[in-house]
């Protein structure tokens, strides 16, 4: 088959060895693939992420001297199905799959994986159990979208919002879209959206975002204070401090950004007893002051991946309309073209989700 290939520091197309599916799984014809930016970070610093990975106990482990074909924010269609499984769907059915395998020595992250090619590849192997069908009216793309929306749902669930919280999402990328989007259609807001670029600024006021700040000319804590405090509401004075001024709106923070030195300066800015929930994959070391955030009292949490129930909920919720992430699209490209769009997204002004298609 044809597939992006990343080996020796490079993505090239390559014909490659078809997958063959084993028992309980099902080969899958890839219709539509994301690029992800956690495939970019893979891409530009493989081995410290996959040693980060390990040291977490996350059993992501592959030899990128062998080739690997990333890719699992994808949608595909069944063409056979492997020994031992139920074979409940048609071949043709259309369908999304959780990107993970269970077999008896372990897990394999399909699209991270030396055994399991993604959806950067023109066909996959999957498991029966993980798949979810494609209603009939919903288009591959979108349906392409279901992994990362079920990324920000997840991340969402996770911040254990009470109604009374402003939400502030730093990094308008294809993850802090999401989690703008997984936000308002939960009801929760003003939601307060931040980023450099004018043309993710711009994708954020289309996912709904209330608020839309660039950091080079206001700070969105500013923002926070204009749209939940009273005007002589001072988050750095002692009565907000000791948390005798309770008058201001919780604040919290989603990071969907991932790079080193960010959690820091969240904390240095955010106000007292703000929740920071950090969704960006950074894979590589970082540090921070606890101090600043002892004095803070703030709180810290990471979200990754999710569940398999919200994963399935969140295709349906897509196409139901009640996630609108169409415009989270801001290209599509053959396999040919995923190169040049790695060095795009690298500096990214107009771009989100660069979709592969293989239709």
């Amino acid at each position: 088959m044809k597939a992006v290939v990343m080996r020796n520091d490079a993505m090239n197309v390559e014909q490659v060895k078809d997958p063959e599916p084993g028992p309980g799984e099902v080969l899958v014809r890839t219709l539509a693939c994301g690029i992800c930016g956690s495939d970019l970070h893979m891409f530009h610093h493989c081995e410290s992420a996959l040693q980060g990975f390990k040291r977490g106990g996350i059993p992501l482990e592959f030899d990128p001297a062998q080739g690997v074909v990333f890719g699992h924010e994808f949608c595909g269609e069944i063409i056979d199905y492997g020994p031992g499984t139920e074979r409940k769907l048609k071949p043709g059915s259309r369908v999304c799959a959780v990107p993970l395998v269970v077999r008896p020595d372990g897990l394999e992250n399909i699209g991270y994986s030396n055994k399991y090619p993604g959806g950067y590849g023109e066909l996959m192997v999957v498991q029966e159990p993980m798949m979810v069908p494609v209603p009939v009216d919903l288009p591959s793309n979108i349906a392409a979208l279901t992994e990362p929306m079920a990324v920000a749902t997840h991340a969402v669930a996770r911040a254990a919002l009470q109604g009374d919280e402003i939400p502030l999402v730093i990094g308008c990328g294809p993850i802090g879209l999401a989690v703008i989007l997984a936000l308002k259609a939960r009801g929760y807001g003003p939601v307060i959206a931040s980023d450099f670029s004018a043309g993710r600024r711009a994708l954020a006021e289309k996912m709904g975002a209330d608020v839309v700040v660039n950091p080079a000319e206001k700070s969105p804590y500013r923002s926070w204070l204009e749209a939940g405090a009273p005007a002589d509401y001072d988050a750095t004075g002692p009565m907000a401090m000791l948390g005798l001024d309770t008058r201001a709106r919780p604040c919290v923070i989603f990071e969907c950004v991932g790079v080193p030195g960010l959690i820091q300066q969240i904390m240095l800015d955010a106000p007292p007893r703000s929740r920071i929930v950090v969704v960006g994959v950074c894979m590589e070391l970082d540090s921070f002051e606890p101090v600043v955030a002892i004095g803070k009292e703030l709180n810290l949490s990471f979200a990754f991946a999710y569940s398999g129930e919200e994963y399935g909920q969140t295709l349906y919720d897509i196409a139901d309309g009640k996630l609108d992430a169409a415009p989270m699209i801001t290209s599509v490209v053959k396999p040919e073209g995923v190169t040049e769009a790695f060095a795009t997204l690298a500096t990214p002004e107009h771009e989100a989700k660069i979709m592969i298609s293989f239709e």
